[in-house]
């Protein structure tokens, strides 16, 4: 499967920090807390170099941070010890978000930062879906963004992008298949050994799923639902790059 074939995040896991840096990973953290109640049980999905789940930690959530990549988690739990956050508020464990497991119910679940957009299929992103009802409480609160139909298709598909940085840098090329949704990306990164530049290659396919396809498996996997502009009060607009959802486990 594309899932774990092509999402590589191996070697770019070391360099995917310098790469996100212009993210403001506290606004979304801040965000994200207005949204579960204090001391929250949460489990994030896809959970990358931890900086999400280090933040809700130090705010006093309680934290399962799960990735499938081992290279992201060890960039994760490195990131832990550095800043002093550990047990009982985080640990990191590696995992499917399609077969999601916890020894006790939680909150909340939660995947940031295109998780599901990594989701090729109805059938996957259902079982993220039914695995996140699983270990949820009833009444319990899955929390996802996507990059938007429109973001993938007419921002990032067919196009190239490059960044030269000194120390790293890398070219990104796009092609976008408007029959089955999916984007695959094309990445060539060069980091700076030396006076020499070591390349290694990566390839990303993602699908843009629509805000009805997400809300009928929503619906089909027991959870109530409402979709908004990424950290935005209101409904996401035709042109919205990021959509959040909100969505709630049915009692």
């Amino acid at each position: 499967m594309y899932y774990y074939t092509l999402m590589q995040y191996g070697k770019l896991a070391n360099l995917y920090d310098k790469f996100m840096s212009d993210v403001d990973y506290g606004a979304w953290a801040d965000h994200i807390a207005d949204l579960i109640p204090d001391g929250a049980n949460v489990l994030e999905a896809g959970c990358g170099t931890g900086e999400i789940s280090i933040r809700l930690a130090r705010r006093g959530f309680t934290v399962t941070a799960t990735d499938i990549s081992e290279d992201m988690l060890i960039v994760a739990s490195q990131k832990m010890r550095e800043c002093g956050v550990g047990a009982p508020w985080l640990r990191f464990a590696r995992m499917d978000m399609r077969s999601l497991a916890s020894h006790k119910k939680v909150d909340c679940v939660l995947s940031c930062c295109d998780g599901v957009n990594y989701l090729l299929s109805r059938e996957d992103v259902l079982r993220f879906f039914r695995s996140a009802a699983d270990v949820l409480k009833p009444g319990g609160m899955l929390i996802f963004d996507v990059s938007s139909r429109h973001k993938l298709s007419a921002i990032l598909g067919n196009n190239s992008f490059t960044d030269n940085g000194m120390d790293a840098a890398y070219l990104w090329q796009n092609t976008y298949d408007e029959g089955s949704k999916l984007i695959r990306m094309e990445l060539s990164f060069f980091v700076r050994k030396g006076e020499l530049y070591e390349r290694f290659d990566e390839t990303h396919i993602q699908r843009a799923h629509s805000v009805r396809e997400l809300g009928s498996w929503l619906e089909e996997a027991g959870f109530s639902w409402k979709a908004r502009g990424f950290l935005k009060d209101g409904p996401p607009s035709e042109d919205e790059e990021r959509i959040e959802f909100i969505a709630r486990k049915n009692s």
